[in-house]
């Protein structure tokens, strides 16, 4: 994050920026979004007790729960209107995203362009709600079955918390593309960031605390702060690692003027999917242990007490499922975001080609060689940093609510919107040059 912040001082021309008035507003206007989500998650749901909820809450916040209430910024220990977040609308793109590698039908939309991905972003929408309403049930049920939260269950109980809870996440979901489209992007991104950065200064004192009661000694508590720094150095260097790839641009000639021949070259980060594949295993794993957790307080199920113990956070189970996700969403997401074959026919129209090897094909299968090698490393990087708390976890025997998984996306996402800053501020200094041009001609 300090790196990050360097980047910024040193990249932007703050004269320049206190010019760029559209970056200005789209700023505040994320900031406001923010604020907005941020008091969402203080409104409790119409018909509970929200004290009693906290202490049932208390009693039952170790393992998926928590790891839930880190991503909504504290809503679920609060069971406040954003308390599924969008972790629906996360679910529902993977399943969008899987499908339309399967089923020919969307594979035809998704090729449309432009057209194609607003086709399936709304059938995204549409399957968020119904994953919302299936979660948001089985929440209401479980609250009906822990005593005392429901001052009056039935039926419209549970009719106005599932139409509350999934009214929340889609809200959500539109401030998300608000942001994306009026602020400063990364708008689903931002939402959990903050919900994130919200926790931390409790997840500190919560550190300091454990220390001062004795639960874990203070050299673990100075190894867990020195951890914490080394986790943040080593995130900011592998998310700006790449691998470049040389291209070669032969001569040629425009008109009577002969031009001489570049040389290039095409970076591919070591991490080309970013904090896609966390989240998405996360939420594959929260949405069933999250109906779960909740319905156990309705009715004793062997069934789904059976869920909830082998999907324990820190379990070996869980382990083994949350870094296999996270390796084949790597993969997965990398071969969605980039396309080896259209990058070669792209290099091949241009006339660019790699030293030593055959445009067209041959190039193709030599860069999506390369992009499986570093994909390996960047998926062992990402398994490496979101299992690490776990460990530690299961070493301390202590529940530690920040870790690898949180720090990664505060990470990422604050280099991602220093990136996102950066860009609007280039842009409004090119609209300036040109301007001034203009203004030139004009004069002469």
């Amino acid at each position: 994050m300090a790196s990050a912040a360097e980047q910024l001082a040193a990249n932007i021309n703050w004269s320049a920026f206190s010019k760029a008035e559209e970056l200005k507003k789209r700023i505040w206007f994320t900031l406001g979004a923010l604020v907005i989500y941020r008091l969402g998650t203080y409104i409790p749901l119409p018909g509970i007790d929200p004290n009693a909820f906290e202490q049932s809450f208390t009693g039952h916040s170790q393992g998926v729960l928590d790891m839930f209430n880190m991503f909504s910024g504290g809503a679920v220990q609060r069971m406040a209107v954003f308390a599924l977040n969008i972790m629906p609308y996360i679910s529902a793109s993977i399943i969008i995203q899987l499908l339309s590698s399967v089923l020919p039908s969307l594979e035809a939309i998704k090729k449309e362009g432009e057209q194609g991905r607003k086709v399936l972003n709304q059938y995204t929408r549409y399957l968020t709600v119904v994953l919302a309403l299936f979660q948001a049930y089985g929440i209401s049920i479980g609250l009906e079955g822990r005593g005392g939260v429901v001052a009056d269950p039935g039926l419209l109980f549970r009719f106005s918390t599932m139409i509350t809870l999934t009214g929340g996440t889609m809200f959500l979901v539109w401030l998300g593309e608000q942001i994306t489209s009026r602020g400063v992007g990364n708008g689903s991104s931002l939402i959990i960031f903050s919900g994130i950065v919200a926790r931390l200064p409790q997840a500190v004192v919560q550190l300091f605390e454990l220390g001062r009661q004795g639960s874990i000694s203070t050299g673990m508590v100075l190894a867990i702060i020195v951890m914490v720094f080394v986790v943040v150095a080593f995130i900011v260097f592998m998310e700006r690692a790449q691998r470049r790839v040389p291209i070669t641009y032969p001569r040629r000639q425009v008109g009577n003027k002969m031009y001489e021949g570049q040389s290039s070259f095409l970076p591919l980060k070591l991490n080309t999917s970013g904090v896609i594949p966390p989240i998405f295993a996360s939420s594959l794993l929260l949405l069933p242990t999250t109906v779960a957790n909740f319905a156990q307080g309705a009715a004793t199920n062997s069934f789904l007490s059976t869920i909830t113990t082998l999907l324990g956070r820190g379990g070996p189970l869980y382990l083994i499922l949350y870094v296999a996700l996270i390796v084949f969403f790597a993969f997965f997401y990398t071969a969605t975001v980039f396309n080896p074959t259209d990058t070669a026919d792209n290099l091949k129209k241009h006339g660019g080609f790699v030293p030593g090897v055959r445009p067209g094909e041959r190039t193709a299968q030599y860069i999506d060689h390369i992009l499986t090698r570093i994909t390996v490393i960047g998926a062992g990087y990402l398994a490496l940093i979101c299992i690490l708390p776990e460990l530690l976890t299961s070493y301390s025997s202590v529940q530690l609510y920040f870790g690898g998984t949180s720090l990664l996306i505060v990470v990422s996402v604050t280099m991602d919107t220093v990136a996102q800053i950066h860009g609007h501020l280039q842009a409004h200094q090119y609209e300036g040059l040109i301007r001034k041009a203009k203004l030139r001609g004009r004069k002469r």
